[in-house]
C-alpha cells in the first residue's frame, strides 16, 4: 500500500491541529486539515482535481452544531437581541465607545417603515445550519464514492452509529482513542473493514433491525397497492399535484383523486407527505420526469 491521504475535518482547532500533526508523523500518512464542511468539500475537490484523491476522511459527528460552533452561533441569545434593539434609526451614526468593536450595519432606510419588532425579528432570523458531519460524510460519499469516511465521536451513540453507517461510513472512533487505534482503523477501513467499538455493536445491530423491520412493514402495505395506485405513488414522491398526475397519466383529477385516497387509505396514513415518507421507507423511486413532445420534422 503506498502513502495515505488522510482529511482531518473538525471545526475545533486545536483539536484538529493536533491529530494531523500526530498523523503527520506516520511515515506513511499525508494529512490535510479543514475547519467547516464547505472547507472540506473544496479540499476534496481541489486534491481530486490535482490526481491527488484524499483516501479517507476523519469526521466530526458534531461538526458545526456543538457550543460555540457556526450553528450555535446563527441562533440569536439575549445579547443579540439587546444589541439589535441598540441600534440606530435608518442614516444616525453608531455611538460607540473607545476601543469597542464596531456596531453592525444601520437598518436599511427602506426598512424604516416596519414595526421595531418586525426589523428584530428580520435581522436575528437564523440562517440555515450547515450540516453535522454524519450529514456531511454521506454527502463527500456520494460526491467522491472511493473516499472512506470514519466518524470521530465524543460519545458512543447506537442510533448515530447506525445513521453514519446509512451514510456510508465505515469507521466510527471516540476522540478519546489511542493514536493507534485510530490508526488501526484508517488502515482497516482501506482494506474495505468496518471499525465499530465493541460497546457499540448490540446497539447498532438492534437499531438497523428496527430500521430494517420498518422498512419490511412499508415494503409490505406498498405491495397491497394497485398497478394503477403505485403509479399514483411515485408521482407523489416525484412531487406531482393531481392536474400534474392527471395529466401525466392521462387520467381525469377525480379518478386521480379516488387513486390518492384509496393510496393512502391502504398506508394507513392521512397525508401526502405521510403516505411519501412509507413510500421511501419501502424504497420506491419517483416516477421519472415526462418527456418532451417530439416535434415533427417538415420535409
Amino acid at each position: 500500500m503506498g502513502r495515505i491521504r488522510v482529511l482531518v475535518v473538525d471545526d475545533h482547532r486545536i483539536f484538529a491541529e493536533a491529530l494531523a500533526a500526530a498523523l503527520a508523523a506516520e511515515p506513511d500518512v499525508e494529512v490535510g486539515a479543514a475547519g467547516s464542511a464547505a472547507a472540506a468539500e473544496r479540499a476534496l475537490e481541489r486534491a481530486a482535481a490535482e490526481g491527488r484523491a484524499y483516501d479517507v476522511a476523519l469526521i466530526d459527528a458534531d461538526l458545526g452544531v456543538e457550543a460555540g460552533g457556526p450553528a450555535a452561533r446563527a441562533r440569536p441569545g439575549p445579547e443579540a437581541a439587546e444589541e439589535a434593539r441598540r441600534r440606530p434609526a435608518p442614516g444616525m451614526p453608531a455611538a460607540r465607545r473607545p476601543g469597542a468593536a464596531p456596531l453592525a450595519p444601520p437598518i436599511p432606510a427602506t426598512a424604516a417603515a416596519r414595526p421595531p419588532d418586525q426589523l428584530r425579528a428580520d435581522q436575528l432570523r437564523p440562517t440555515a445550519p450547515p450540516p453535522d458531519g454524519i450529514t456531511l460524510l454521506g454527502r463527500l460519499r456520494r460526491a467522491h464514492p472511493g473516499l472512506r469516511g470514519v466518524v470521530l465521536a465524543t460519545a458512543d451513540d447506537p442510533h448515530r452509529a447506525a445513521r453514519a453507517l446509512h451514510a456510508g461510513a465505515t469507521g466510527w472512533v471516540a476522540k478519546e482513542s489511542s493514536l493507534a487505534r485510530l490508526l488501526a482503523v484508517v488502515r482497516g477501513v482501506l482494506r474495505d473493514e468496518t471499525h465499530l467499538p465493541p460497546a457499540l455493536l448490540t446497539g447498532v445491530i438492534r437499531e438497523l433491525t428496527t430500521a430494517r423491520r420498518d422498512r419490511t412493514e412499508s415494503e409490505r402495505l406498498v405491495d397491497t397497492l394497485t398497478p394503477r395506485e403505485k403509479q399514483i405513488l411515485r408521482c407523489m414522491v416525484a412531487g406531482l399535484g393531481r392536474q400534474a398526475v392527471a395529466e401525466r397519466l392521462y387520467l381525469s383529477p377525480h379518478t386521480v383523486r379516488t387513486h390518492m385516497q384509496n393510496v393512502l387509505g391502504k398506508l394507513g396514513v392521512h397525508s401526502t407527505l405521510a403516505a411519501v415518507a412509507v413510500a421511501r421507507r419501502a424504497g420506491v423511486s419517483p416516477a421519472e420526469p415526462a418527456a418532451p413532445p417530439s416535434i415533427a420534422s417538415t420535409p
